[in-house]
This record gives structure tokens, sequence and C-alpha cells, in this order.
């Protein structure tokens, strides 16, 4: 798996920190090989959250299996359903496809929150 720089985990930070404040849910990112099923780690990472998980998003990037899931809560999923998280995937995935990990995950996050906010 390829490391983050200082400067990139940074600004992943900070993308996340904005959408936070923007759309009033919350936001976490995984990087790395998942424990099992994608699918399952990322709702068990989700499902970690507790109270929070209600209104939160989380994205897991699987960077060796190259493969992506957002997993949503109850109330998130009101203002992000399905088909908006699926579009803002395949716009994420064509970034990573040509190595710009950092830059997919910027424009996804950024998207998720601007969906969320435009159905707040």
């Amino acid at each position: 798996m390829r490391t983050l720089t200082s400067a990139q985990a940074d600004d992943l930070r900070q993308a996340l920190l904005t959408a936070e404040r923007r759309s009033g849910m919350r936001f976490g990112v995984f990087l790395g090989q998942p424990d099992g099923g994608r699918r399952h780690f990322a709702e068990k990472l989700h499902a970690a959250l507790g109270e929070e998980a209600e209104n939160a998003v989380v994205v897991l990037v699987d960077t060796t299996g190259r493969a992506l899931e957002i997993v949503t809560g109850e109330t998130a999923r009101r203002r992000l359903p399905d088909s908006a998280c699926r579009l803002t995937a395949m716009s994420m995935a064509t970034a990573f496809s040509v190595g710009d990990l950092v830059g997919g995950l910027l424009y996804g996050i950024g998207a998720l929150a601007d969906q969320a906010t435009a159905r707040r």
C-alpha cells in the first residue's frame, strides 16, 4: 500500500473537517486492506461510530484489492441516497484508476458533502 505524505494526510483531514462543518454529518475514511469482506468491514467501521453512525458516512478504499465502499447511516442516507453515492464512487474510481488516490478522495468527500448539504 502506498502511504500518504504528511501534506496529503493534512489535505485529507482538512477535507473531512470541511465536509463535516458544511453538512453537519460525520465523515470517515479508511485506506488499506480490510479484514474480511470489504462491505462487512466497512459496515463494522461505520457501526463503531456508535451514536454518531446514524448521521455518518464511511468511505473505505481497499488499496490492495482496488475497490471502494461507501456506507451511510440511516439519517445520512436520507440526504445521500445510494444513487448519489454510486455516482460519486464512479468518479472516485476513475481518479484512482489513473493513480490519483488523494485527488479521488478529496473529490469524493467534497462531492458527498455538497450533495448532503443540498438536501438539507
